[in-house]
């Protein structure tokens, strides 16, 4: 059973061992703990998801709550892929800013992804 919050935010090695296990990790400055630390710390949007005492999954974002929901992150282990976690955390982002519009830069590998879970592409962004 997933659990699911959002009332915590990651401490730095937690979320850095879920960046790894994400392949996230390749794309983001996981070692750099200043800045991997103020990108956890200046989200003012965090849902995770865990399972048991592992987190598994993560949503990160930069909200104004009304208009614009930016996802930087969203992460989940590839050992917990295909399970339907992505798509929850982000339905949660979205029931956390229901009146905003969430916006993310898709790395190439999750191009295909996100139309899959309802995203359109904007050619224009």
């Amino acid at each position: 059973m997933i659990a699911y919050r959002d009332d915590y935010r990651p401490h730095l090695d937690e979320a850095r061992d879920l960046y790894r296990a994400s392949t996230l990790g390749e794309r983001r400055p996981v070692d750099d703990n200043t800045r991997f630390s103020a990108m956890l710390a200046h989200a003012n949007l965090i849902i995770t998801a865990w399972d048991g005492a592992v987190l598994v999954g993560i949503s990160r974002c930069v909200s104004d709550f009304v208009w614009t929901t930016y996802l930087a992150d969203l992460a989940v282990r590839v050992s917990h892929q295909r399970r339907g976690i992505g798509k929850e955390l982000i339905r949660r982002t979205q029931a956390a800013a229901p009146q905003a519009k969430i916006l993310l830069l898709a790395a190439p590998a999750a191009e295909r992804y996100y139309p899959h879970i309802g995203f359109q592409p904007h050619p224009q962004a």
